[in-house]
């Protein structure tokens, strides 16, 4: 094992409320919550978390609020010997938070307060987390935030890694160019993609010549595309869907774990699929996480 920690996650802690209703509701009109739970979330901590229970050395710089210092949420962080040494701490204002609302149809609507994450944009570049990783993951957060810690990481020859998920709308066609062009593997689901493509008008093998030579892109249960020197297609684990909610970071939580030990993209995305359909079978982002044995298991059945 190398002396550095493996992955560094930069984006978004939160709590998630994640609400369960019948159908969303037209404009000026409501509907009925059937269930509301409250769990820990945030893209770049469900990346870190699902990838420390993977068994790789994590470490997370999130924007976090007073609320956070001392809360069950820290602790846990802490328990899973994830290094958060490095986040940024805001004391007068609350750590960031998801409101997901889950249809029928497994469809989401997603309302995000940003909170202590506003002050990303203020930050340094956290120069020692990123020093002492092997790999750094770009996740949902400031587009101006993540170009410096994109440009800093490869500047230091790391694995970049960026998915901006639903942070996308924030980023203009010349930021993502520029955050495209430090990262080496982009992720999206198969309509970020789509937009990425759209605003900075190529296609796929012209993204791969610009930036990432490795473009992810998930397809729900429709399974996963790898683009590399070839097309490489995924099949879904197929499992009931109690909650949709952080399956896409969990693949990337378990692609990157297998991508860091030299495994084949192949590989990748089949353990990447296996991890993610623990996720779906409860509710909450960090809440079935399986083991590294456990998600091998169930991906020889792919």
């Amino acid at each position: 094992m190398s002396e550095k920690r493996d992955l560094l996650a930069i984006g978004h802690t939160a709590l998630d409320y994640i609400i369960q209703v019948n159908e969303f509701p037209l404009p000026n009109s409501s509907t009925t919550i059937n269930n509301m739970r409250t769990f820990y979330g945030g893209a770049a901590a469900n990346v870190a978390v699902v990838a420390s229970s993977l068994g790789l050395e994590s470490s997370l710089v999130s924007a976090v609020g007073g609320d956070f210092s001392g809360s069950e949420y820290q602790k846990q962080l802490e328990n899973l010997k994830i290094n958060i040494k490095d986040m940024i701490m805001v004391d007068d204002d609350k750590t960031p938070t998801a409101f997901v609302l889950t249809d029928a149809n497994h469809d989401q609507i997603f309302y995000f307060y940003w909170g202590a994450a506003t002050r990303f944009k203020e930050s340094p570049v956290p120069v020692d987390a990123i020093a002492d990783v092997q790999a750094v993951h770009l996740a949902t957060g400031d587009p101006t935030y993540n170009l410096k810690c994109g440009e800093f990481a490869r500047q230091e020859g790391k694995i970049i890694s960026f998915d901006p998920g639903q942070d996308l709308h924030m980023y203009s066609s010349p930021d993502l160019l520029n955050v495209l062009k430090t990262c080496d593997i982009l992720f999206g689901n198969h309509h970020e993609i789509g937009r990425i493509l759209g605003s900075i008008n190529m296609d796929i093998d012209q993204l791969r010549d610009y930036g990432p030579s490795i473009v992810v892109e998930t397809r729900g249960r429709n399974g996963s595309v790898i683009y590399s020197d070839n097309k490489i297609d995924i099949d879904a684990v197929e499992r009931y869907p109690t909650d949709p909610t952080g399956a896409g970071d969990s693949y990337r939580a378990g692609f990157l774990k297998s991508y860091l030990e030299g495994e084949s993209l192949e590989y990748c995305g089949k353990l990447a699929s296996a991890v993610s359909s623990f996720i779906v079978e409860a509710e909450g982002c960090q809440t079935n996480i399986p083991t590294i044995d456990m998600a091998i298991e169930r991906m020889l059945t792919i």
